[in-house]
């Protein structure tokens, strides 16, 4: 019997029998959706009903929806730090999870000034498999034969450290890509890599891109898709190679492996792979010299189908220079997910980035929904908010994501703003819009308008004996240069210009504001090298009144008016950018240490 006879996918047929299992399960759990929220629901209620949180709102044993909805408050990751910092400091009662917590996925989103620990158990790795098991299923729809090559994916481990009770705390892909589902893999025509775990796995960011991108180099004619989590990651792959061709073309033409190369492991693997190949070595060359470097990736990588990155939300801003390098390739954007929980799957992958629609898969957890208006007034305990299922949802109109887990959080706030696009039988899809209150967002960090004014009035300090102050500022993301960094434009006023700040001055006040920046951002910048140094442009005087009167010329109210903290408006960029008097950077990196959680 065909699979298509088998099985025939209302998304289209299917390329093989697994794919074809994989696409009925889409298909079950998006037909009934509302009633697998209604079990998904039940389940984490009964399974938790002895723990200390729920027995607090006194559920007595119920799991319908409604006295859920009645007795449980929605919540954000303030209202959980307490319980969550017992459990963290070694309390093993059940307190969130009747579950034990195997571990904490440090979230990119901060509190005061840390990374957020969000509570996790070991079944989740089951339920982010199957997430992972769906995506090329639904992918070899629209791409075929995408089993006949390899996808070039730059993955990486983070840095992890242990609570004072001794549980890891450590980014979600770190702690999949260290688990038995990801180093143990059965093997998957459609999912082979060319980086080996080894590099994968090599905490060392150098090493790891410098293997990942050799090995990509040898076998350049078997890939079909390069891949990296975020945007802002592929175009640190292309910058790497920018910075380093020179010592890759070398390894390839002698077959030995580069003395800067030292994991043990790494070695091992790649002294079973690497022979010498003098014309690949001289390809490489000959592309890599060339001063223009538009459609490197497909010049390099030339059966490249597609890039599998996000490029959603803040990322959007990486599409052109992503397009400048591939040629125009199409950007698949395949699946929605966060520390707190894998929410869902792009069902049409090959859309256009603006056009991308998540479907969530009701399985994974029980979703809630408040409705979004940009002026409405912050929720309190007073004024509880009326949330809507999964199931009704309205077409166009925009939401916050608040989500019930398995492993404990109830009635959580994940911060994401969703607008509706449609429906996939009964299964909402929708487009992420932002997350809220995000000023600024480079790779995984996240600044927000509380956290830049900090850094300013903190860097504005070392002005004072200069008898200066900052009259105006407002920012944006420069993600033009690799990696993209922060640029703070700042209107000064001099009260003697006799004594005004040297240049020197304003460059340590680049690094006072990155000093007041949070742990993510200063870790993008310290250890991931995926930020570059802040840059603060002085203005001409006068200049942050222009941009009021422009914003009045286009409509704007003079009594409402307020200095945008963020731009991205190219007008308003390219008057500020007229306006330069100097531009200084940050001298040097900024501390960083591992958090040591209390």
């Amino acid at each position: 019997m065909a699979v298509d006879d088998a099985f025939s996918s209302p998304l289209g047929p299917p390329a093989c029998a697994k794919d074809a299992k994989a696409l009925q399960f889409i298909e079950e759990m998006t037909r009934n959706a509302d009633l697998v929220q209604e079990r998904v629901l039940a389940e984490i209620l009964s399974r938790n009903a002895e723990t200390e949180y729920l027995k607090r709102y006194k559920l007595q044993g119920a799991t319908d929806r409604e006295t859920f909805k009645s007795k449980i408050p929605v919540v954000n990751y303030g209202d959980l730090q307490p319980e969550i910092q017992r459990i963290a400091n070694g309390d093993r009662s059940p307190i969130l999870s009747a579950q034990p917590i195997s571990e904490f996925l440090t979230s990119s989103g901060t509190s005061a000034g840390e990374r957020k620990l969000m509570p996790t158990i070991s079944e989740e790795l089951d339920r982010r498999q199957l997430l992972y098991s769906l995506l090329m299923p639904v992918m070899n729809l629209y791409v075929p034969g995408l089993d006949k090559g390899k996808g070039l994916y730059f993955l990486f481990v983070k840095s992890e450290t242990k609570t004072q009770g001794g549980l890891l705390a450590r980014p979600v892909l770190t702690s999949y890509y260290k688990s038995d589902h990801f180093k143990t893999r059965p093997y998957d025509p459609y999912n082979v890599y060319t980086s080996p775990n080894e590099a994968i796995l090599c905490p060392d960011s150098f090493q790891s891109m410098y293997t990942q991108m050799l090995c990509g180099l040898l076998e350049r004619h078997h890939v079909l898709r390069l891949g990296a989590v975020f945007a802002s990651g592929l175009l640190r792959a292309i910058r790497f190679l920018q910075l380093n061709w020179k010592a890759l073309a070398q390894d390839i033409e002698t077959g030995t492996l580069n003395q800067k190369i030292t994991d043990p492991s790494i070695r091992a693997r790649m002294s079973k792979v690497l022979k010498t190949d003098p014309e690949l070595a001289e390809f490489v060359r000959n592309e890599c010299s060339r001063e223009n470097w538009e459609g490197i990736i497909t010049r390099v990588w030339p059966n490249t189908k597609y890039l599998d990155v996000i490029v959603t939300g803040a990322m959007a801003q990486y599409i052109p220079t992503l397009n400048y390098y591939s040629g125009g390739l199409p950007l698949a954007c395949t699946m929605y997910a966060s520390s707190e929980c894998y929410f869902g799957l792009n069902l049409n992958p090959m859309s256009k980035p603006s056009e991308v629609s998540y479907t969530i898969m009701p399985n994974m957890a029980y979703f809630e929904f408040l409705p979004h208006e940009s002026n409405s007034p912050e929720l309190t305990r007073e004024s509880p908010p009326k949330l809507v299922d999964l199931a009704d949802v309205e077409v166009g109109k925009e939401y916050e994501l608040v989500i019930t887990t398995y492993a404990g959080l109830s009635r959580y706030r994940v911060g994401d703003i969703l607008r509706v696009t449609g429906f996939h039988n009964s299964a909402p899809q929708f487009h992420f819009v932002r997350r809220k209150n995000v000023l600024l967002s480079i790779d995984s960090d996240k600044t927000d308008e509380a956290e830049l004014q900090t850094a300013v009035d903190n860097a504005s300090k070392l002005l004072r004996e200069f008898n200066t102050s900052v009259v105006e500022y407002t920012s944006y993301a420069d993600t033009k240069t690799i990696p993209g960094h922060y640029v703070i434009y700042w209107e000064l006023m001099v009260k003697d210009s006799r004594n005004s700040p040297s240049e020197e001055v304003l460059n340590q006040c680049c690094l006072a504001m990155e000093e007041s920046l949070n742990s993510v951002y200063r870790q993008g910048r310290v250890a991931d090298n995926s930020i570059g140094a802040l840059e603060i442009r002085v203005v001409k005087s006068g200049t942050f009144e222009e941009l009021m009167d422009y914003a009045i010329s286009r409509g704007a109210s003079i009594n409402q008016y307020k200095v945008p903290r963020c731009v991205n408006f190219t007008p308003i960029m390219e008057l500020l950018d007229s306006r330069v008097v100097s531009a200084h950077f940050s001298p040097a990196l900024p501390r960083w240490t591992p958090e040591r959680r209390r």
